[in-house]
């Protein structure tokens, strides 16, 4: 029984992001099985190397490569998503699978969550 979080926003300029990943971040804490998701603007928090300062932020880099050493099972990453945002999987950090964001994923998942 896992749980997938869905992040489909950008990783500057919202608190949604944010607060999808210390949801997962959360129930990896107590032992339940979770899976992040980037997908749309989302896929841009695996960009690596953000240099998000003149934003005034601290970039999303760092927490979201630790994410699988606090428990969480998977960062998986949308195709389609990808190509829209012209990233390719050698531009993200590492520990990213590339996945199809289709129906049968999401069954594989006993609750998906997206903020």
């Amino acid at each position: 029984m896992s749980v997938l979080v869905i992040i489909d926003q950008a990783p500057y300029g919202s608190w949604r992001g944010r607060e999808s990943l210390d949801m997962a971040l959360s129930l990896a804490a107590f032992d339940q099985p979770a899976s992040l998701l980037f997908t749309g603007p989302g896929v841009n928090w695996l960009r690596a190397g953000q240099e998000p300062a003149g934003l005034s932020q601290k970039a999303v880099e760092r927490n979201v490569s630790a994410a699988p050493i606090f428990g969480i099972e998977e960062l998986l990453v949308d195709r389609q998503s990808l190509a829209k945002y012209q990233l390719e999987p050698s531009a993200l950090i590492a520990g990213t699978s590339t996945v199809d964001y289709t129906p049968e994923l999401l069954a594989n998942y006993y609750h998906v969550v997206c903020l």
